[in-house]
């Protein structure tokens, strides 16, 4: 379930002493996660953040995207969360970076397509929908970051393309993907047709028996063969 926005608009990070993958290993076993914050020309920090918080960002409505307050030693900046690493196999997070950022300059972001509507080419010709692109890099100011784009599919039929070209347009952001991107379309559904038993049968019935003449001649065949394998019987003097 996404939490909302007055939950996510604060993460806590308390300064830590660079080092080894021990030091970072150190960190995690006392319930806490490695970071990086950088960025708005200041010198890169290792952090320590509580894994909680992070995760409560990431799985938040706007996820990544989502611009909070960061606290370091008393002192708060706006930023995101550019990147982080799960642990593979049991999910947990290893580490994370935190950037800095402006309000008042534009950034550089991917946000989700979602597609809204019933395509016609599904409705009413049997296709099936497919999204080629999820995802669509954009610039804007971090305040206007949406939280996803949605584009209408409703009258999408066989043999038309939606495009990034198509996404709605806004006078805030940017799109930055190449606007002949195929963003979606309508496919055809594939059927395999299995043999019945039925069919299989009705199949043999309907294959041509094999001429008369043939199996004559193989019958002769067989029949000089067997006499050649006779012993010839020796006349009576």
């Amino acid at each position: 379930m996404a939490t909302t926005a007055a939950e996510t608009n604060v993460l806590e990070a308390r300064p830590r002493t660079p080092g080894t993958k021990n030091d970072a290993r150190r960190v995690r076993r006392q319930g806490k996660v490695p970071a990086v914050v950088y960025g708005a020309g200041q010198a890169a920090v290792p952090v320590e953040v509580d894994p909680r918080q992070v995760s409560r960002i990431l799985n938040s409505e706007t996820g990544h995207n989502t611009v909070f307050d960061l606290a370091v030693d008393g002192d708060r900046t706006k930023a995101m969360i550019v990147d982080w690493q799960y642990e593979p196999i049991k999910g947990s997070l290893l580490h994370i970076d935190v950037k800095r950022i402006a309000m008042d300059q534009k950034l550089r972001v991917n946000v989700p397509v979602e597609l809204v509507g019933e395509p016609e080419g599904v409705k009413t010709q049997g296709g099936l929908l497919e999204q080629i692109v999820r995802e669509v890099e954009i610039e804007c100011l971090p305040a206007d970051i949406p939280n996803a784009i949605e584009l209408s599919v409703a009258g999408l039929v066989f043999g038309v393309v939606l495009r990034v070209s198509d996404l709605p347009k806004s006078d805030k952001i940017r799109f930055l993907t190449d606007a002949d991107q195929p963003v979606a379309h309508i496919i055809s559904i594939k059927e395999e047709v299995v043999a019945t038993p039925d069919a299989v049968a009705g199949e043999a019935a309907a294959a041509p028996a094999e001429p008369e003449v043939m199996k004559k001649g193989k019958q002769e065949t067989e029949e000089e063969a067997a006499a050649a394998e006779k012993p010839e019987k020796k006349e009576k003097k």
